[in-house]
């Protein structure tokens, strides 16, 4: 029987740093985490479980160097998740500095100790989606975005350009995204020059259990069960027309596993589940797993009104079938769509009228209006997408 494989995860106590390690203890890898320094030694709040008892902690600080090569050296790992950094997108256009701090100086230090002290330690970098930033969906929409972002680079060489996989171009729209990019051939470049075998998984939405604050959904899941327990009386939210494609962060991790052990060195891979919801359908079936059941939407002064917003349309979009509800077809098909102009919307369902107010504050200087991936590079290793967006939400729901 051979030893278990030593895996070594940065950014442990977060979202996705519990899943990872159950996932990877699950199959019979040894797991180390590593904690900021400062920290207290306890296990953080989310490793406070009797499934984590053999998960071992080491303090360290991506802005120390040495402390890092001496995290490795205890560690010895033969695989290294690097999930610590800094995550939040709308939070980065406000602290640009800290953001590059903590996610190119920080990655920067954290190769070149793998370099010197566990050169042959696989190296997997959790990417993101949104290092595409800005992908085009039609004529239209490229001169909508000409006129808007004043430049498209590098410009689109097929339209549509959606889904996304491994070789559409890098079009980022904020500071966070920009951090990433950089990460992303920083580490391919050390596979390059330094054979050091790194990895990049450039990973689209994911949700669960766990999620932090600051993020959309988990404001949705919070606010509708406020609302549910009439704890408030309105929800509030910013760009509800935005589309992602979220995955279950169980599905994630089972991906991070497939290229640790299967991916080739210095190639990228998109993990994502081949769908696309807006945020309005996140926030519409959230209610209705908390208890309301949803008839219809308008805006405040009763426009633009859609009746059976969360029925199924089965209609394809872009030559692309996933499963989406009749409010996103609208939304897709730009028959509808709504905006800080409209203040907000009252949704019908069977327990009367809910207002969701659009708050300007919560809206990002610059947004990615469309996202959906293509997968089929990880695929071919073993990634797999299981759970669909409802079982997402119910999980979420489900603990928090």
């Amino acid at each position: 029987m051979s030893p278990p494989i030593q895996a070594l995860i940065t950014g442990i106590g977060g979202f996705v740093g519990p899943h990872l390690a159950a996932h990877l203890l699950a199959h019979g890898y040894q797991v180390t985490g590593l904690i900021h320094e400062g920290v207290d030694r306890d296990p953080p709040p989310a490793l406070d479980h009797p499934q984590f008892r053999s998960v071992r902690l080491i303090p360290f600080h991506l802005a120390h160097p040495q402390s890092i090569q001496d995290a490795l050296d205890l560690a010895q790992p033969q695989a290294l998740f690097h999930l610590a950094g800094y995550s939040s997108v709308r939070g980065s256009f406000s602290q640009p500095a800290e953001t590059f701090q903590a996610n190119c100086r920080g990655l920067e230090n954290l190769l070149e100790a793998l370099r010197i002290v566990r050169p042959d330690c696989r190296f997997i970098f959790a990417g993101s989606a949104d290092e595409y930033g800005l992908q085009i969906v039609s004529e239209e929409h490229y001169r909508w975005a000409l006129e808007t972002f004043r430049s498209v680079f590098p410009p689109p060489a097929r339209i549509p350009e959606l889904p996304i996989d491994e070789l559409n171009p890098l079009r980022p729209l904020s500071p966070y995204a920009v951090s990433k990019v950089y990460g992303d051939y920083l580490c391919r470049t050390y596979w390059n020059a330094y054979n050091l075998p790194c990895l990049v998984a450039r990973l689209f939405n994911h949700e669960g259990p766990g999620r932090g604050e600051g993020f959309v959904t988990s404001s949705i899941i919070r606010q509708c069960q406020q609302l549910a327990r009439r704890e408030i009386d309105c929800i509030r939210i910013g760009n509800v027309c935005a589309f992602r494609d979220w995955s279950h962060v169980a599905d994630i991790v089972q991906g991070y596993r497939a290229l640790a052990e299967n991916g080739a060195p210095g190639e990228a891979y998109v993990l994502g589940s081949s769908r696309m919801n807006s945020v309005l359908t996140y926030l519409l079936i959230s209610l209705r797993e908390v208890g309301y059941e949803v008839q219809s939407l308008a805006t405040l002064d009763g426009a633009r009104r859609v009746d059976a917003p969360l029925e199924p349309d089965p209609a394809p979009f872009l030559g692309l079938k996933f499963d989406k509800p009749r409010i996103d077809g609208l939304l897709l098909s730009g028959e509808l769509s709504y905006d800080l102009s409209d203040r907000g919307l009252t949704i019908r369902t069977d327990q009367g009228d809910l207002t969701v107010i659009f708050d300007p504050a919560l809206y990002r200087p610059a947004d990615v209006p469309l996202q959906i991936s293509n997968p089929e590079r990880a695929q071919r290793i073993g990634f797999k997408i299981t759970r669909s967006l409802r079982e997402i939400i119910i999980d979420q729901l489900g603990h928090t």
